[in-house]
């Protein structure tokens, strides 16, 4: 089957939505199909959306491709008629950050209006699809209340699960993720001012914010704890992140009000070691089962403490919740083959 995925991007700013077009591109050429991927030079400006949409709607790939994948919103925007939408996240800032602290938009009367646009934009367009995926329940759950639109659930897998081991239990809690406020690193090193045993965290990620970047390293120095957090500010190969997981006592990932789990609890699973998430994360909680094969706690910082403190003391606890995150992944059936069989139907 000829297949073009399509995605709109703004250039050069990579993370795990296009690592997931990469990824569904060489398992569909696996499976014998022609595959072409469109990415779309796309500004999430919101004084230039209008115009941008208003420009997917001209697209027609109708007469060449069998079948269109939308990914990146709003590209399923695209005319076609054999499309199949797996969507992977509504405008953060219109929806999942809206009245929140963590919003970066004035929520006025222009905004207002924008954002009343792209909702009946999605729902003129995404009804369009044949069939729409999300990457997670509460994407489902989202549709159906945003938009009225029934879908179903289709898990994104790691691409190479089986390069991840378990090497031992360490002395860290292991953070992988771009380093922004809504994925509160912050909250984590504020954690380990409460910390009594010798748990240490080391955070991986590229920071967003520079100035975010710099409050976390002003509170590490301000109450000393620079032997105790030890922070990577960049991205890191993919044998050192296996790594650090094989080693790592157990893994924490607290973004705030993510729908997908993210790739991190799936690599912290092949490694068999336990995740920390907390209340609000949202889509953690679909993927950790607390105190099965993580914890599932609030955000407050002398909580998250005593959990870390409660990982160093009790290994042997942590290597069987370990040993179960592996089994959830396959009760899930998180793999690249159920992806592939369920957009080629």
């Amino acid at each position: 089957m000829k297949i073009i995925i399509t995605s709109a991007i703004v250039p050069f700013n990579y993370g795990s939505r296009t690592l997931i077009e990469e990824w569904l591109v060489q398992k569909l050429c696996e499976y014998g199909h022609q595959v072409e991927i469109a990415r779309i030079p796309f500004s999430f400006n919101y004084k230039e959306l209008l115009p941008q949409i208003t420009a997917l709607r001209l697209y027609h790939l109708e007469n060449d491709c069998e079948r269109l994948i939308c990914t990146g919103i709003p590209s399923y925007i695209i005319p076609h008629p054999n499309k199949y939408v797996w969507f992977l996240n509504h405008y953060c800032e219109m929806f999942d950050l809206w009245n929140t602290d963590l919003n970066i938009i004035q929520e006025d009367s222009g905004w207002l209006a924008i954002r009343e646009y792209i909702m009946r934009s999605d729902n003129a367009t995404l009804p369009q699809a044949k069939k729409i995926y999300t990457n997670s329940n509460i994407m489902s759950e989202r549709l159906m209340n945003l938009n009225n639109l029934k879908s179903t659930t289709l898990y994104p897998s790691v691409l190479r699960p089986e390069q991840f081991y378990c090497d031992s239990y360490g002395d860290y809690i292991f953070y992988l993720s771009r380093i922004c406020s809504s994925k509160r690193q912050l909250l984590a090193v504020q954690a380990m001012e409460y910390t009594k045993t010798s748990v240490k965290l080391l955070l991986i990620g590229k920071p967003d914010d520079p100035a975010y970047m710099e409050t976390i390293n002003k509170y590490i120095k301000d109450h000393s704890l620079d032997k105790k957090v030890i922070i990577i500010n960049e991205w890191i190969t993919e044998k050192q992140k296996t790594e650090y997981f094989a080693k790592c006592l157990g893994a924490l990932y607290i973004p705030y009000k993510k729908c997908f789990f993210g790739f991190p609890l799936l690599e912290a699973y092949y490694s068999r070691k336990p995740v920390i998430t907390c209340t609000d994360s949202f889509g953690t909680g679909e993927l950790v089962i607390n105190k099965k094969n993580g914890l599932i706690i609030s955000p407050d910082p002398k909580v998250i403490a005593k959990k870390f403190d409660k990982f160093y003391i009790d290994k042997q606890n942590v290597e069987m919740m370990g040993a179960n995150g592996l089994n959830r992944i396959g009760k899930l059936q998180i793999t690249w083959d159920n992806v592939v069989r369920e957009l080629t139907k």
